[in-house]
């Protein structure tokens, strides 16, 4: 069996067969072997890694070239302690060495425009400018993380920040018109055997040719619930890749306090209108 074969198999379960591509290279390989890490030893991320992965964050594509997003990086413990707890007591957040706040930042934006170029910024009052800021820095970040596992560490992706955004932008002394959307720990993997790739829903499911299609996505469902359950029952974990689902939106209470995203971003200073 091939690297390719390989890679496609623990992505998408043993059952699975793709033709891989005949430019197969260690990018495909990194990306397809991508897992959350939630482990780490004590060895701290070196000041030139960083710069590296902030690099390849800005290399990212980015809307006209504006770069709405900046990062706090976060190594004090008392710090990502309290962001832990913040985040759903997430003791890992506490543990990884490194902790990136990614955040949609168009403050920077307005400044340029009011100060240098003497207009109002009227139109960052609007619901695409925070959707331009919130793309930037969501591809920023993919490519920080991909870096980031290049190098061999480890990373996991927190969106449970955005449960309390207002205090943990108090906690980062963040201006208004920036708001924190996601985390994400960096650090030297512990156990690194012990994080399995998790597999993911058929391409059935999520490629569409021409034209969107729903109800054939039904039995591409069942096939990975089934698969999942699998992989959880593996993993020690709960059963049912469709409860998850159901329990993030089916009720209120599922958001977890992001219920309220639209008043904490207003008073962060995102208008939306």
């Amino acid at each position: 069996m091939t690297i390719a074969d390989s890679s496609y198999r623990t992505r998408y379960g043993s059952g699975t067969a793709f033709a891989p591509p005949a430019a197969w290279n260690d990018v495909l390989a990194q990306q397809l072997a991508h897992r959350s890490v939630r482990a780490y030893r004590p060895d701290p991320v070196p000041d030139d890694t960083l710069a590296a992965l902030i690099a390849a964050a800005q290399s990212a594509p980015t809307s006209g070239n504006l770069q709405l997003w900046s990062v706090v990086a976060v190594r004090d413990e008392g710090r990502r302690t309290r962001l832990a707890e913040l985040a759903g007591e997430q003791d890992f957040i506490a543990q990884a060495p490194l902790f990136l706040v990614w955040l949609a930042d168009l403050a920077r934006a307005r400044h340029i425009t009011t100060e240098i170029g003497s207009a109002t910024a009227e139109a960052a009052d609007f619901v695409e400018a925070a959707l331009l800021a919130f793309v930037d820095v969501a591809l920023a970040a993919q490519n920080a993380a991909l870096a980031a596992e290049s190098l061999g560490l480890g990373t996991v992706f927190v969106g449970a920040i955005r449960n309390r955004p207002l205090d943990v932008a108090a906690e980062l002394g963040l201006p208004p018109n920036v708001f924190p959307v996601f985390g994400l720990t960096v650090g030297h993997p512990d156990r690194l055997d012990e994080a399995a790739v998790k597999p993911r829903l058929p391409q059935e499911a999520v490629l569409h040719h021409e034209r969107y299609e729903l109800e054939p996505q039904e039995a591409h469902v069942h096939a990975y619930e089934e698969a999942l359950n699998a992989f959880y029952a593996n993993a020690g974990l709960p059963a049912s890749w469709v409860a998850r689902v159901a329990a993030r939106f089916g009720t209120v209470a599922g958001l977890k306090g992001r219920e309220h995203l639209r008043e904490a971003l207003q008073i962060r200073g995102f208008q939306l209108r």
